[in-house]
């Protein structure tokens, strides 16, 4: 099934929670989805840095043991952008049910 598209969503919806950094972005959302939405690497940093080129979320660095870490949070303006995807993502699964559920 292709859900293409929707790692934006659900990356502005985790941020909504709390601030993490990448790998944990992408571990929470698998954890929340069973293992179904295993998003690696070459999928999820490019998202992370277009939502940070929109405005969306802000990346703070920190180094752990060694290493920079950037720790991604959900501005205003990625709070506004989850508030609408999230109705046009409620339209587009109800239409799917009904459809699938084979309403007229």
């Amino acid at each position: 099934m292709n859900v293409k598209g929707t790692l934006p969503l659900l990356v502005l919806q985790t941020l909504s929670e709390e601030a993490l950094h990448g790998y944990a972005i992408a571990q929470r959302i698998k954890a929340r989805s069973k293992g179904v939405l295993d998003f690696k690497e070459g999928t999820l940093y490019p998202t992370l840095h277009s939502l940070e080129e929109q405005g969306s979320i802000e990346a703070n660095s920190i180094v752990v043991d060694g290493r920079i870490r950037h720790i991604y949070r959900l501005t205003d303006k990625g709070n506004k952008m989850l508030e609408a995807q999230s109705l046009e993502w409620a339209k587009i699964v109800g239409a799917m049910n009904n459809v699938l559920a084979g309403a007229k």
